[in-house]
């Protein structure tokens, strides 16, 4: 595994945990020599993982849309930057330059981001690892709607099992490096 798409909350949550939790991966994936690409941001989580990233040494590509850039939220001290048109070049590059895929806790885009990939992968995109940081059972409940998807016959359980959940950091990097 080379490089890893990071999803994540463009705010930083209202439990500190969340931030440390978010070093602790990075610094973890920088350790291993695997690159980081993520939404290119400077704020909440995505700034957490760009200036530790950058502060341990580290690689880290951005993909960011334009609407974005112009609101003045772009990291424009990372690696490289790329600005994109819309939301779905940003996924399209993301997924691209990665060789597999991680959600830390986020809203409504991150959600999105990791089904977008997820469903990927269902239909045969891609073969590349999916995982999520499960921080203080952040995840808890959207892991239960696949196990009720999957009792109401819309999810395989091929998909299901193929989502890495881990709320250690460590394990979460092993199993994901495991499967790439």
């Amino acid at each position: 595994m080379n490089r890893v798409a990071i999803f994540c909350g463009s705010k930083h949550g209202n439990k500190p945990d969340y931030g440390l939790e978010t070093k602790e991966l990075i610094t973890a994936l920088v350790k291993r020599d695997i690159e980081i690409v993520y939404g290119g941001g400077d704020v909440g989580l995505m700034g957490i993982v760009a200036e530790t990233t950058l502060g341990l040494g580290g690689t880290i590509t951005g993909v960011i849309p334009d609407k974005l850039y112009e609101m003045e939220v772009a990291h424009t001290g990372i690696t490289k930057l790329y600005r994109v048109k819309d939301m779905h070049e940003r996924k399209a590059l993301m997924a691209d330059l990665s060789d597999g895929f991680i959600a830390l806790p986020g809203g409504v885009g991150t959600l999105e981001e990791m089904t977008e990939v997820m469903t990927w992968a269902q239909i045969g995109y891609h073969s590349k690892p999916c995982a999520f940081l499960n921080t203080l059972g952040y995840y808890d409940h959207f892991i239960n709607f696949f196990d009720h998807m999957e009792k109401e016959g819309f999810l395989y359980k091929s998909l299901h099992d193929q989502a890495i959940v881990e709320e250690s950091v460590t394990t979460l990097v092993k199993r994901l490096v495991s499967k790439s």
